[in-house]
């Protein structure tokens, strides 16, 4: 074990220093009247919407201020206030709230819409952390939960007089136990600075009095079919869909359920054969769906993701029923100008396709929910992906849940986490908040072809339950795998082993029943003046130079990594694709234009 790199890389928090200005390419050349156009849910896309990105009022008050909102200037939406791309760089607390304000047009083609029976939908894609909404004064929907969308009928607003709309925003960030990722007030090492409000898309479209309020893409592998299932208010007189590639026929059964009508079309591949979807053949089949007066677009792809053992009986994981090794990269999604928003969908592009051009075939999304625009590349260019939960809690005890493991990690595997005060959830109403976000993240990341695992816990932050956890994702979601505890801690559950190590030489555990993953490892270091945040140099092992990177970077995959998976290692995932902060582990600088390898 290197014990030297192990005690250097002991979190410490740095809230004092100031982090130096820094610009990606396309954040320098930001057009600001012309920020994230691109239809948000690709999946669902409609005809006629509007984005509301831009600048908007802002006022940034204490919570005890009820005085009329007074701007106190002009913020950049969607990004975050913290954010140099904002335009405000000013770090929202727990005790003040931040208000945003500005007005809504709408010209005669949508007065027509409304007058024709359509609705208004406003959509906002994330907020962090507690929003409230208000068009003209009126409350129209509030949401808690910085990282999933919601949205809140608007009609009655429409009219030829514009409607001024507010957004009041609240965050307590890492203070309390709500959802939070590696957000922290006092960031440094591998937390970093926390960020507020508006981060993702804010637009509105226009929809028939009965639309499709949300659909369910289920591709069936093993029957050659796909499962399309819609809910709407009413039945709808008719349904067809109309299919861009294959021989596919569908029937059409509507039912009642919960108060709402379940629309489900069942598709089959006429002769049984199909266009599978893989990394490297990522095949998509794309679909005009009409349901009454409502018309959407969307697209699916045929691909199963399952744990089956070799013919050494070894327990391995399998895309389309053949053994699969996944090679992965970390992937935080932090960006230094815009943090946890990208400065334009060019810039998703960029980081996938590196990934690829770089080797790796998979991307753990680490403690972040992305926009579905950055997933729809991912199914797209052909990248499979593990998606973490979003990670909540009160103070996390770090000796316990981080370097007490990295010493001793036989004890964190026989160490039961329902312990609720030493994994910081001892909170009720916050464990049963978290479980409910859970599930709603699987909902609203159901359809995306590409997500081949869901990882409801990382390194013991929040952990609780996990066992009982993974068992409940499995109902709810079967087409997938489960790694429930990732790093340490593990509840023997799940379809992995799965390890984390940065300080010990690569090795394989044997499992009967899961297959083995190293789901962390490397985190190797290089500062490159000019191209990071902060003067300081945090990973698990640094080097001077890009060519002393590159040398032991590949000898680390070459000769130990890919000579694991004859042993039974499924899939490693290295730490980490791009720098974040003072980390500066990633194989790109923070500001993606130096590529380390």
């Amino acid at each position: 074990m290197r014990i030297k790199d192990a005690i250097a890389n002991i979190h410490k928090s740095h809230v004092d220093d100031t982090l130096h200005p820094l610009y990606t390419t396309w954040g320098e050349n930001l057009d600001k009247q012309n920020i994230w156009q691109e239809y948000p849910r690709p999946q669902m896309q409609r005809e006629h919407y509007q984005m509301l990105h831009g600048e908007w009022d802002y006022a940034i008050v204490s919570k005890e201020d009820t005085d009329d909102f007074i701007s106190q200037g002009k913020i950049l939406v969607p990004f975050s206030p913290e954010s140099l791309l904002s335009g405000v760089e000013r770090q929202l607390q727990p005790d003040e709230y931040l208000w945003y304000q500005r007005e809504i047009v709408f010209n005669k083609e949508e007065l027509h819409k409304k007058e024709e029976g359509n609705r208004c939908i406003l959509h906002f894609d994330a907020v962090d952390q507690q929003a409230v909404v208000y068009v003209n004064e009126q409350e129209v929907v509030r949401h808690y939960g910085g990282y999933l969308p919601f949205e809140a009928d608007i009609t009655a607003y429409v009219s030829e007089t514009p409607c001024t709309m507010q957004v009041r925003v609240q965050d307590d960030s890492d203070t309390s136990y709500h959802t939070r990722g590696k957000q922290t007030l006092k960031r440094g090492g591998m937390f970093y600075t926390a960020q507020s409000g508006i981060w993702q898309s804010v637009w509105y479209e226009w929809v028939p009095e009965n639309y499709v309020q949300g659909c369910r893409i289920t591709p069936n592998y093993d029957d050659a079919s796909v499962t399309i299932e819609l809910c709407s208010n009413k039945t709808f007189e008719d349904v067809s869909l109309s299919f861009e590639e294959g021989d596919l026929s569908y029937e059409v059964i509507a039912r009642e359920q919960d108060g709402q009508v379940i629309t489900s079309i069942t598709a089959k591949f006429q002769d049984g054969t199909f266009q599978r979807w893989s990394p490297e053949e990522p095949y998509l089949y794309h679909f005009t769906l009409q349901a009454g007066l409502d018309t959407i677009r969307s697209y699916f792809a045929m691909r199963s993701f399952t744990i089956e053992k070799d013919g050494k009986s070894i327990p391995r994981f399998c895309l389309n029923h053949k053994p699969y090794f996944l090679n992965g990269v970390l992937d935080q999604g932090y960006w230094p100008d815009g943090l946890m928003t990208a400065p334009c969908d060019e810039a998703f592009v960029f980081d996938i396709e590196l990934a690829k051009k770089l080797g790796f075939n998979m991307i753990r999304k680490h403690i972040k929910i992305e926009p579905l625009r950055w997933y729809y590349h991912c199914d797209r260019i052909g990248m499979i992906v593990w998606q973490d939960m979003v990670n909540g809690g009160t103070t996390y005890n770090m000796p316990w849940v981080c370097y007490m493991p990295t010493v001793l990690p036989g004890l964190g595997r026989v160490i039961k986490d329902n312990t609720y005060h030493m994994f910081s959830r001892k909170s009720e109403e916050g464990r049963k908040l978290w479980e409910q976000e859970c599930k709603d993240t699987m909902d609203h990341l159901y359809n995306v072809p590409s997500i081949s695992t869901w990882v409801p816990f990382n390194e013991a932050w929040g952990q609780f339950d996990a066992a009982r956890i993974a068992q409940d994702m499995k109902k709810k979601d079967s087409t997938r795998t489960v790694d429930h505890a990732s790093g340490w801690f593990d509840q023997k559950e799940g379809d992995f082993n799965s390890v984390h190590n940065y300080f010990r030489p690569l090795k394989v555990e044997k499992d009967d029943k899961r297959a083995f993953v190293i789901s962390e490892y490397g985190g190797f270091a290089c500062h490159i003046k000019g191209h990071s945040s902060v003067d300081r140099v945090f990973g698990y092992k640094k080097y001077d130079t890009l060519e002393e990177l590159s040398k032991a970077f590949h000898e680390l995959i070459e000769k130990q990594v890919y000579a694991l998976e004859e042993k039974g290692l499924s899939g490693a995932v290295y730490t980490q694709l791009s720098d974040v902060e003072e980390e500066v582990n990633g194989l790109v600088t923070y500001d993606r234009k130096i590529v380390k390898m």
